[in-house]
């Protein structure tokens, strides 16, 4: 599955680091949950995105995500706290259930019109997708 990433990001121009562990997510996903809130959320995520694919960061680590959540403009201190208060646990806890009601077990998934499409996808199944779900397409699609 790496290397299909890999290969996608080389493909598509992206950067993409030479990974070696996989780490914890959880407070990432909280402190995200946090920034959303704060108006930040975008940058945030692509910060953590870049820092977790591209440069191999531990997101796990909370002074690395504090370290983002100022690169994205939010101030150290709230965040400090929304990670030691554990503030948004239970959203990202609601969010896990809905995911485990819905089938998902990755990153993106894909559910239209009953079909489902997992993992990262080529141009051509996303419009696959699309076509035998009934969506009208637009443009030169």
């Amino acid at each position: 599955m790496l290397e299909h990433l890999r290969a996608t990001a080389r493909d598509l121009g992206l950067p993409f680091g030479p990974r070696r562990m996989t780490y914890n997510s959880r407070l990432a996903q909280e402190l995200g949950k946090w920034a959303e809130i704060n108006g930040a959320g975008e940058a945030f995520h692509r910060a953590v995105f870049r820092a977790y694919f591209v440069d191999g960061r531990n997101i796990g680590d909370p002074e690395i995500l504090l370290d983002l959540a100022a690169a994205a403009g939010l101030d150290r201190r709230p965040a400090a706290r929304a990670l030691a208060e554990r503030t948004h646990g239970p959203s990202v806890d609601a969010d896990w259930r809905r995911c485990q009601e819905r089938g998902v077990t990755a990153v993106p998934t894909f559910h239209m019109a009953g079909r489902v499409l997992v993992g990262a996808q080529p141009y051509p199944a996303l419009r696959e997708l699309l076509i035998v779900s009934g969506a009208a397409l637009r443009g030169k699609g």
